[in-house]
């Protein structure tokens, strides 16, 4: 499955209508905000029909898989939208990531907790809230909005420290520009090892640290609880660092406005868990035959020189390389 899809669900209390940009969503916020009652209200459907008095509109089969069973209820379902309710401890099983990649279904999962096993986006984790009544009927007419704002960063930052996500292409590139700039950057060896890198550095410095937002949705929770109360750590989340290359337009490709304004339309499910495994494919492919031919282990040297580098950082507009005048800050 691709695309973008609207789900609307009511009856004569409640409504809701959102729409799903990828294969997997994440439902959080505290009891009582309507998660549950939306998958109840689902499940209600697919059991009666017109009979249960909900309204179900999607242009996909939607439904709700749930208990021990989960794995043959599995097998019910293709080219479909499936929710699974909070409570159920599979959603946290290697199983249910491995069998869930071999489908073409988009997957709405409520849970409080981080899916470690799951590679979804940052800018795919909800929460719902109410905002008003809706006619006559006074239906709650519910909404998703983003748990994490990132977003709200509006002037640039000038850091002290660069960390990454991993070593790989997009360290390399950072590695560079900062040693250009007599900043310090450090790899963090794993997105589960941020916060121990952090907690190592200086309280004081000013810190960016650049992941993967395509598929960094599983350690938000946890690092946005350690920084939210420090000013001098920012948290920079593009869709991957091959994200960052194609949109700095550094390739001549005619169809890469479109794709990187329509992704939803380009990536199918079923062959990308996530869209960080498109846009690396994407940028392997592009790049191939030019003197920019990527590799992800190891950075091709065209990417620091000249021109495209600073293409690529004219992209990163939130975060400006900069040397610091060590006697100004002294003064």
């Amino acid at each position: 499955m691709k695309g973008k899809h609207k789900v609307i669900v009511q009856n004569k209390r409640i409504r809701y209508d959102f729409e799903l940009n990828r294969n997997i969503t994440i439902l959080q916020g505290d009891s009582a905000t309507g998660k549950t009652t939306l998958i109840e209200m689902i499940e209600e459907y697919m059991n009666q029909g017109k009979a249960s008095m909900v309204d179900l509109q999607c242009d996909k089969k939607c439904g709700v898989i749930s208990g021990s069973t989960w794995q043959g209820q599995l097998l019910q379902f293709s080219d479909s939208i499936i929710f699974i309710d909070e409570g159920n401890s599979f959603i946290l099983s290697v199983e249910f990531a491995r069998e869930i990649q071999k489908t073409d279904n988009y997957y709405v999962i409520v849970t409080r907790e981080g899916l470690s096993n799951l590679p979804y986006s940052v800018e795919e984790i909800y929460g719902i809230h109410s905002s008003g009544k809706y006619g006559h009927l006074k239906k709650c007419y519910q909404t998703f909005y983003h748990i994490y704002n990132l977003q709200s960063v509006k002037k640039s930052l000038y850091p002290r420290v660069v960390i990454t996500e991993d070593s790989n292409s997009g360290y390399q590139f950072f590695a560079h520009v900062c040693d250009e700039n007599e900043v310090k950057c450090v790899s963090a060896s794993g997105k589960s090892n941020i916060i121990n890198v952090l907690k190592r550095l200086s309280p004081t410095d000013e810190t960016v640290v650049i992941v993967d937002g395509a598929a960094f949705g599983p350690e938000m929770n946890r690092i946005m609880n350690y920084i939210n109360h420090k000013k001098n750590i920012k948290l920079y989340a593009p869709e991957s660092f091959e994200w960052i290359l194609l949109a700095s337009h550094i390739l001549d490709v005619k169809e890469l406005d479109d794709i990187l304004e329509n992704t939803s339309d380009y990536v199918e499910s079923q062959r990308y868990f996530s869209w960080e495994q498109y846009f690396t494919e994407l940028l392997l492919e592009m790049s191939y035959d030019s003197y920019l031919r990527y590799s992800k282990s190891k950075l091709n040297e065209a990417y620091l020189m000249g021109n495209v580098k600073n293409s690529i950082l004219d992209t990163i507009e939130v975060i400006k390389f900069e040397k610091y005048d060590t006697d100004e800050e002294n003064q």
